[in-house]
């Protein structure tokens, strides 16, 4: 699908349309579905890639006002232009959040646990909101069968037939956790580092950003894009909050996406270069799940993974 053509003189036409300039137009690191700049210092203009990723936008023009009436700390659309009216693109310019994204900091893990309780704390606002009617949103229908694709794993020679009975065991223990009808609640789909805005001197989360993966699904999934080793601290931020997450069904729950995400890795063997994203190297999420339950991690984590 061919690329939206953002020239410099679409760049210039924009700018000058939200009080900017050309010449105050920066480049911000790139996503997968769209292109980022700064509009001078307060604004952020994004770009879709191609048309494919139009309906990402679309759907962060109806959820972030939505998240911004619950409080979640996320910037606010200034304008949408989804029709391509005045340039030849969509585009959508917003208030630009303080900070930089926790993927580009080097924080102590003091400090990485101090955002990521913060990142809990706005994922509980987000998951009490009541269902509005957000027909640009999908329903996530959670129909996963891991037993199935390890056996498919196995069958096709990705995995040995003694790691598919060892996984397979471990999926019995954490299906022995799960709700049978886990709630759907309005979730953000990529609570990943790269989509976390920190000031860096305060540990202090400034915004979460980039809605386009906005899901109705079972809140534990809000979990999944974070390394598993941050997890502990946002579930903590979470249940301080007052959601009802007990321990060990929400870590059950958790490692369970993580499990099926990294497996889900192993038939797509080919790398990403260039993605920011921790996940994206084919061994990332395996790795992190080692690196976890390799140092030694407290209850219940210690116990889903015997």
């Amino acid at each position: 699908m061919p690329e939206y053509v953002t020239s410099d003189e679409t760049l210039a036409a924009i700018a000058e349309r939200h009080g900017s300039t050309a010449a105050r137009l920066r480049p911000l690191p790139h996503g997968v579905a769209n292109r980022s700049f700064l509009l001078g210092d307060d604004l952020v203009l994004r770009i879709p890639r191609t048309q494919e990723f139009l309906a990402d936008l679309v759907k962060e023009a109806a959820v972030i006002p939505v998240a911004l009436r619950a409080g979640v700390r996320t910037p606010e659309i200034v304008a949408f232009d989804a029709g391509c009216s005045v340039v030849e693109v969509p585009y959508m310019v917003l208030t630009r959040a303080e900070g930089v994204d926790l993927a580009r900091l080097d924080l102590p893990a003091t400090g990485t646990d101090r955002v990521l309780r913060q990142v809990g704390r706005e994922l509980a606002k987000l998951h009490r909101l009541p269902a509005p009617a957000l027909p640009e949103v999908p329903v996530d229908d959670g129909e996963a069968d891991p037993w199935a694709f390890t056996e498919r794993l196995a069958g096709d020679g990705w995995i040995d037939r003694e790691a598919a009975r060892w996984l397979i065991r471990c999926f019995d223990r954490l299906s022995a956790h799960l709700p049978e009808d886990a709630p759907r609640v309005l979730i953000h789909g990529d609570v990943a580092p790269q989509n976390l805005l920190v000031s860096p001197r305060a540990s202090r989360l400034g915004g979460i950003v980039d809605w386009g993966d906005a899901a109705w699904a079972d809140p534990a999934a809000d979990f999944a894009k974070i390394p598993l080793t941050g997890v502990p601290a946002m579930l903590d931020g979470y249940r301080r909050e007052g959601i009802a997450a007990d321990a060990p069904a929400w870590e059950a729950r958790v490692l369970w996406f993580h499990l099926i995400w990294a497996l889900g890795r192993l038939p797509d063997p080919a790398p990403r270069p260039g993605e920011r994203h921790w996940s994206a190297p084919p061994a990332g999420r395996l790795l992190g799940l080692l690196r976890f339950f390799a140092s030694a991690p407290p209850y219940p984590w210690n116990e889903l993974a015997a």
